[in-house]
């Protein structure tokens, strides 16, 4: 969650690089900030505020070197002091820390009764005490970290700082820590999306490896302390797929990259879909595994795997995966979806499934994430990246693969292709008229609650839609299984409630517009999403019949009307309070 830059290099501008880098990674949620800054001069600028960077600026210095860091708060609330960067006493040495130490409260006891002052809440702190206290028996760097590292519980990236060597030492379980390089130049990031601007040059740190970086270069080791080679890979994507370009937010931009994104699927991955397939095909068991928006494509998976391909498939929220496992074998398929790849409670979940032999696919946004790394094969989504907080076209790409993929295993893939391409279609015509679902946020945005009903498939489609209209609006939205009214949904409708109700050209239409006359009839504001108009619409919002592609044009209404929600009710819809765009802490 939290965000992570540094840098070690020959330019003078470290703290403008830093800084930078820390706004860059501001979607992935944060309370507080800071950084640690050598100076020319040899001196050491620390700087940590609370709340947001917006237009901060550091003072002018000559800096080559320093450490930046954004902090979500989980031990210790949200104060100045509780921001990162931590320093030793003697403050020789710095450390900034994304995970949770679990055992800091025995290691915090031991370090105070022997002299140890602390000046923040965090568990984070116990790090640059431990360092400091190792170092006085120890002076080789490498030994005092490899016993830090082997003292720690939980899953953790830390970043030392030694600012009189001009060293970082950098190890990880769990959190994501990638490196990059260029010309003698150093850079090191919580996300790739921070060092794009610099170098497309780089590398992803595994768990258990650890990491020694100064002006020298790049030394890697592996779990058991060896030297290794350093395989760099080279990032596709640009600055340009970073930046918000012409458009005001990048949730807008992510809803209208959607149609190129799911059109390059269809056209260029299905050697991926079918390869897939025939796993699919082979296993004895497959789970549909993923968390938030990346759950609800999973589900949706299960009702396309049933309808087209007559396969059952089981799904489940990667955080209560690890709960059912225990009758998962090694001829078992585990389908792990994640966008940035490293979702802790699916890696936690998937790690245990990889501990009983069960296979597992990944399929996820980010080339090198944790998750990738961890499958033993891996799907790239290739939506480019995806800096808005609210997930829009990794979802609808995660889509188009799992419906693909089914169509794949009944033999019908081009029949799949061909409705993708009218989903595609259907998307590009909504943002044509997406000033008609601009009018409609308006008219509800001071509603208390909105309602999202769907049948089969379309019941996935509410789900998502609820929780994009949540996110970035704060408006209270549910989605149902239209099914589900008569047994206790219908008692929240009241006059003027709006009521988002996906009725496709389905094996579900006729009872879907049952559901929608049931809420007419006790004063609901019915918004019908469907092929066919019907009298018991209030507003419609035509959307041609894709088959059961039809749900993807049909979420990106709901993406659209979250967003045009957020900025009728004044809020930054890339940017929403208390979520972060990578959930790196269980």
């Amino acid at each position: 969650m939290c965000g992570i830059f540094g840098y070690i290099g020959n330019k003078k501008n470290a703290g403008e690089m830093i800084l930078s880098g820390l706004k860059s990674l501001e979607y992935r949620g944060y309370d507080s900030w800071g950084v640690a800054i050598k100076k020319d001069d040899s001196q050491i600028y620390i700087e940590k505020h609370t709340g947001k960077i917006g237009d901060a600026s550091l003072p002018a210095m000559d800096s080559s070197i320093g450490i930046g860091h954004t902090r979500w708060a989980t031990h210790g609330g949200v104060t100045d002091a509780n921001a990162h960067p931590h320093i030793s006493c003697d403050k020789k040495v710095i450390v900034v820390h994304n995970g949770i130490v679990e055992n800091y409260e025995e290691l915090k006891k031991q370090l105070i009764k022997i002299g140890h002052t602390f000046t923040s809440e965090t568990d984070s702190e116990v790090l640059a005490h431990q360092i400091e206290e190792f170092l006085k028996e120890e002076k080789d760097l490498h030994v005092a970290i490899s016993k830090l590292r082997s003292q720690i519980a939980g899953m953790n990236a830390v970043i030392v700082f030694f600012p009189d060597k001009e060293t970082f030492y950098i190890f990880k379980n769990g959190s994501p820590i990638v490196l990059g390089e260029k010309q003698n130049e150093y850079f090191v990031a919580s996300d790739a999306s921070a060092i794009i601007p610099y170098t497309k040059h780089v590398y992803f740190v595994e768990d258990g490896e650890m990491v020694s970086l100064n002006r020298n270069g790049i030394s890697l080791f592996d779990s058991e302390g060896k030297n290794k080679d350093i395989d760099y890979i080279t990032l596709s994507y640009n600055a340009e797929a970073v930046s918000r370009g012409k458009y005001p937010h990048f949730m807008l931009k992510e809803i209208y990259e959607q149609p190129t994104v799911i059109q390059n699927i269809a056209s260029s991955q299905l050697e991926t879909v079918k390869e897939t397939a025939k796993r699919i095909i082979n296993a004895y068991g497959t789970y549909l595994v993923g968390c938030g928006t990346a759950s609800y494509a999973c589900l949706a998976g299960t009702y396309l795997f049933s309808k087209i391909a007559k396969r059952h498939i089981n799904f489940s929220i990667g955080s209560e995966f690890s709960y059912l496992l225990n009758f998962l074998k090694d001829t078992s398929l585990v389908i792990a979806l994640s966008q940035s790849g490293e979702t802790i409670d699916t890696l936690a979940s998937v790690q245990k499934a990889k501990a009983k032999k069960a296979q597992l696919i990944a399929l996820t946004n980010v080339l090198g994430s944790t998750l990738y790394r961890m499958a033993d094969y891996s799907m790239l989504l290739n939506a480019g990246p995806e800096k808005a907080v609210a997930s829009t076209k990794a979802y609808t790409a995660k889509i188009t693969f799992l419906y693909l993929i089914a169509h794949e295993i009944n033999r019908t893939l081009h029949e799949g292709v061909q409705n993708i391409s009218r989903a595609v279609r259907e998307i590009e015509g909504l943002l044509e008229r997406k000033s008609h679902i601009q009018h409609l946020a308006n008219r509800i945005k001071n509603k208390n609650n909105i309602f999202i009903l769907g049948r089969g498939v379309s019941y996935a489609a509410a789900l998502e839609s609820a929780l994009k209209i949540k996110e970035v609006s704060y408006m209270h939205a549910e989605g149902f299984a239209a099914g589900e009214l008569k047994h206790g949904v219908i008692a929240l409708i009241e006059e003027g409630t709006p009521v988002i109700l996906f009725n496709p050209e389905d094996e579900t239409y006729e009872d879907t517009l049952s559901a929608a006359h049931e809420v007419k009839a006790r004063g609901a504001y019915v918004i019908g999403v469907s092929s066919r108009k019907n009298d018991v619409y209030d507003t419609f919002i035509e959307v041609k019949n894709c088959q059961d592609a039809t749900i993807i044009p049909n979420v990106v209404i709901a993406q659209l009307m979250g967003y045009y929600l957020a900025l009728a009710k004044g809020y930054d819809p890339d940017k929403p309070r208390n979520l972060a765009k990578s959930v790196t802490v269980k």
